[in-house]
């Protein structure tokens, strides 16, 4: 690891690294950042927990340090609190700047985050959608003259799938200038690093982490082969054994749904585990509040779903349990990265089922390491079985005589009402097309049936005639 000093950083900027603790640059800070301090666009992908934001924002902070003016730097990123993270660490490493920063996301108040942008603040940490509505909205903030823009978790970014925001970035990129240098990180960058090679024009650098493995080596990775039906058991066990061995430790489980989600904390509450929720069905306040206490130890578990596996930094957290086998090996990554980060150790354990076997096949080729089997005992499960299935369907009931079902429906609404289109017209069209599928599917079992029978006519010709032919031989022998 070389000294930061050799990577052109100013002597402040190495002072305040070394009164956090930062002694040493990491290999993607030693490539990436006199790369950037050459006026270079980058792509840099790195293990999690390698030290990727550090290497985009020491060098911002430099270049800011030499000409600070207005909105200086952009940084867009999938995740509302990953962006409080990473401004948090502008913040800190900015301090002998008087660094003003800006964070943009959704579920606050737009008229306070709108005064703030018109402040010109030094760097606005935004997620695409919520900043791209202040751009169609107000015109009292430019960022015509930003020196950077910065793409985190730029592959979950650019990708299409259920959080598109392929529009909200058109709307971004054409507010900002064509001059600026463009940095993108991630640690699952190669799906789609030609799609980013059209985005970075300045000169690009790219760096990729040479080690083979896509995971940490201080991370022991393992895995239970379970029955679905058994899965909640199996997790109970798992956290009972941990938080006996270990009451220091803290825990993430990583589930695939918001009610899933829910349900298996007011589970594990009833359990009396220290447990508490993050998923984006709560209101904003209450995702900062709980991840607040459970940074600060005073809740021991977390259980979320996807927005808490990319970037979020928990230095305590030891053990990650996906609840869940992962449908995409980057997303396995994501989430057993919120362990073992700086070089620390750490352990994460899947629950795999018996329809997941391929999911757990396509995880070690993409991470190129196999996963070992985490020993249980399977009689001290079996103890625990009835009360655990008891408690999981007491908690699902209570969950339906909530209105948990129907802010998710609000939630569409509000989503839907965004993007410029009436619930009520777009609920009429759903509907229209599922009776057009339905029709079509009828028609096509019609056909279907229609060709069976065709069939089995056909077939019953061809029995007759055999009978006859063989009669007539034998009679006529």
């Amino acid at each position: 690891m070389a000294d930061f000093s050799s990577l052109g950083l100013s002597d402040w900027l190495i002072k305040q690294c070394k009164q956090l603790g930062i002694q040493k640059a990491t290999p993607v800070q030693e490539n990436c950042v006199p790369a950037i301090l050459q006026g270079r666009d980058c792509m840099g992908c790195a293990k999690t927990g390698s030290g990727k934001t550090a290497a985009f924002v020491l060098p911002v902070l430099q270049k800011l340090s030499e000409d600070p003016y207005g909105i200086f730097c952009l940084v867009l990123t999938p995740t509302r609190e990953l962006a409080y993270q990473i401004a948090e660490q502008f913040r800190v490493l900015g301090k002998p700047l008087g660094l003003k920063d800006c964070i943009i996301v959704g579920g606050m108040d737009m008229v306070t985050q709108a005064l703030e942008l018109s402040n010109q603040p030094h760097v606005v940490v935004a997620t695409p959608g919520r900043l791209a509505d202040h751009i169609r909205s107000s015109s009292t903030f430019s960022m015509a003259k930003i020196q950077f823009l910065i793409m985190d978790e730029a592959d979950r970014l650019l990708e299409q799938g259920c959080t598109d925001f392929t529009k909200d970035l058109e709307t971004i990129l054409t507010a900002v200038p064509a001059k600026r240098q463009t940095l993108l990180f991630s640690a699952t960058l190669t799906d789609t690093l030609q799609e980013l090679k059209h985005i970075a024009m300045n000169k690009p650098f790219f760096w990729e982490s040479k080690s083979e493995t896509r995971t940490v080596e201080e991370l022991d990775q393992r895995y239970i082969l379970t029955p679905e039906k058994v899965k909640d058991a199996y997790l109970v066990h798992l956290i009972q054994t941990f938080t006996d061995q270990h009451d220091d430790w803290s825990i993430i489980i990583f589930t695939s749904t918001c009610k899933d989600c829910q349900i298996l904390t007011m589970m594990l509450q009833k359990f009396h585990f220290p447990t508490i929720s993050l998923h984006s069905m709560m209101k904003q306040k209450q995702r900062f509040a709980n991840l607040a206490k459970f940074k600060a130890s005073v809740y021991k578990i977390l259980i979320a779903t996807d927005v808490a596996a990319r970037g979020l930094d928990i230095p305590t957290v030891q053990v990650v349990i996906n609840h869940n086998t992962p449908g995409l090996p980057k997303i396995y990554i994501h989430r057993v990265g919120r362990t073992a980060r700086a070089g620390r150790n750490g352990v994460s354990i899947t629950l795999v089922t018996q329809y997941d076997i391929h999911l757990v096949h396509s995880i070690e080729e993409q991470i190129q390491t196999k996963l070992k089997e985490f020993p249980v005992e399977e009689k001290e499960v079996l103890k625990i079985l009835t009360q655990v299935n008891v408690t999981r369907r007491e908690c699902e009931i209570r969950l339906e005589s909530t209105d948990f079902d129907e802010k998710k429906e609000i939630n569409k609404r509000k989503q839907l009402i965004l993007e410029g289109k009436d619930p009520d017209l777009e609920a009429k069209r759903k509907a229209e097309l599922e009776k057009i599928r339905s029709q079509k599917k009828k028609f096509k079992q019609k056909i279907q049936e229609n060709i069976d029978k065709q069939k089995q006519k056909q077939l019953k010709k061809k029995l007759l005639k055999r009978k006859r032919t063989k009669k007539t031989a034998q009679d006529s022998a």
